[in-house]
């Protein structure tokens, strides 16, 4: 007979790692961070928007007053989806009778009702959320939410600095994306595929050596090819990951990237991304604007066809967006909706893989057992992250989107 809290076996173990429903233990994990759900300029003053996340459909929803509100994704009455409604003042009115409900999910009006009354226990579940650098971030779990510390970079808090936000959904299991992450070797690799951009150039084809600590945020790693060729990155658990990339031409300003790869369920996650350039002169300033509006909105999951079947790469004019991303998309997207880890063999070149699975089999081994989970927090001192001279050509753009690996 199985104990209760038994320990998982090999393949059961490797399952975990991609389960994010409520009811699972990654789940329940998940849900004591916060993530990001959407784009601020994804919902308007007096509109709502359906959002999903680590398997639940929500709503996301304005008020007049431009504060967001997460609430439930159905009404408590007939299960209709509630962003099909109307926002009112701070509140949304579902479009099926009229039952209103605030922006903690209580419901305040039930117009067709008799007795004015409403009962206690007539609510949807309400979550905090907090607006951070053009992204709307949601704390799902149960109890008070932590202060939103962990998330925070310096780096995106400089006054005057350039941001830009981006999303993008692929069809593909979260953990394949943490993985590629924490994979220094792949980089020398997948970025020479269906066509070497400028930072498959810099980076190289060189194998790198490898070193893996572990902080009180996340997991820093350090890939170094040559003297003059360190690459770093600042992981923060459970999903994050920041690095600096070239700037769009020779001599401006590198760029921090940040990005958050977050399950919409167990078969499709949303990278959320962050690009942040100090100010710099005008034409540098309206360049990295003007990329942006134009190209931040490629989505490699939508030219599958095209990346698989016909091995054709983005556009020269869309590469700077494009072909990093669909490269690591190739790359992951291949390994299966899903990637069946038990037919892998790893080596030594897999130190990051490795070591991050651990991390993640230890915190779930403590949720499972009752014990503490590590209490991780913001770095006290941000990390230095180097910036490689590379091979840039003087006339040709630097991939912005270097890191979305």
């Amino acid at each position: 007979m199985d104990m209760p809290n038994a320990a998982p076996g090999r393949a059961e173990q490797l399952a975990l790692l991609t389960q994010t429903a409520p009811d699972t233990e990654m789940g329940r994990l998940l849900r004591r961070f916060w993530h990001p759900v959407a784009l601020s300029s994804d919902v308007l003053p007096g509109h709502a928007v359906p959002v999903e996340a680590l398997g639940e459909t929500f709503t996301l929803f304005r008020g007049e007053s431009g504060t967001p509100y997460l609430v439930g994704g159905r009404c408590r009455h007939r299960q209709t989806l509630l962003h099909t409604g109307w926002v009112q003042g701070e509140k949304i009115r579902c479009i099926y009778h009229g039952w209103q409900f605030d922006g903690s999910g209580r419901c305040v009006q039930r117009p067709a009702e008799k007795e004015a009354r409403v009962p206690p226990g007539c609510r949807i579940p309400g979550h905090p959320v907090h607006e951070y650098c053009g992204m709307v971030f949601a704390y799902l779990g149960e109890g008070e939410a932590p202060a939103f510390e962990l998330p925070r970079k310096d780096v995106f808090e400089v006054p005057g600095v350039l941001i830009a936000v981006t999303k993008e959904t692929w069809r593909i299991n979260w953990f394949q994306q943490i993985e590629n992450s924490l994979d220094a070797v792949h980089v020398s690799f997948v970025h020479q595929a269906l066509r070497v951009g400028p930072f498959g150039d810099a980076v190289t084809t060189m194998m790198p050596d490898l070193s893996y600590v572990e902080n009180e945020a996340g997991i820093e790693q350090i890939a170094v090819r040559a003297h003059d060729n360190v690459r770093k990155s600042d992981w923060t658990f459970p999903n994050n990951n920041h690095v600096v990339v070239p700037g769009l031409r020779k001599g401006d300003p590198w760029i921090d990237f940040g990005i958050w790869m977050v399950p919409k369920d167990d078969e499709r996650s949303t990278r959320f991304t962050i690009y942040a350039m100090a100010p710099a002169d005008d034409d540098a300033n309206e360049r990295f604007r003007a990329y942006f509006r134009e190209f931040g909105g490629y989505n490699a999951d939508e030219h599958y066809d095209e990346l698989f079947h016909q091995r054709k790469a983005p556009p020269e004019e869309d590469f700077l967006a494009g072909l990093i991303s669909a490269q690591d998309y190739v790359a992951q997207r291949g390994q299966g909706v899903v990637a069946d880890r038990r037919l892998e063999m790893l080596g030594k070149s897999d130190l990051g893989v490795v070591t991050l699975r651990r991390v993640f089999w230890r915190e779930l081994d403590a949720l499972r057992e009752g014990r503490p989970t590590k209490h991780w927090r913001k770095r006290a001192e941000p990390l230095s992250l180097p910036m490689q001279p590379g091979r840039q050509r003087d006339d040709s753009p630097a991939s912005t989107a270097a890191t979305a690996s």
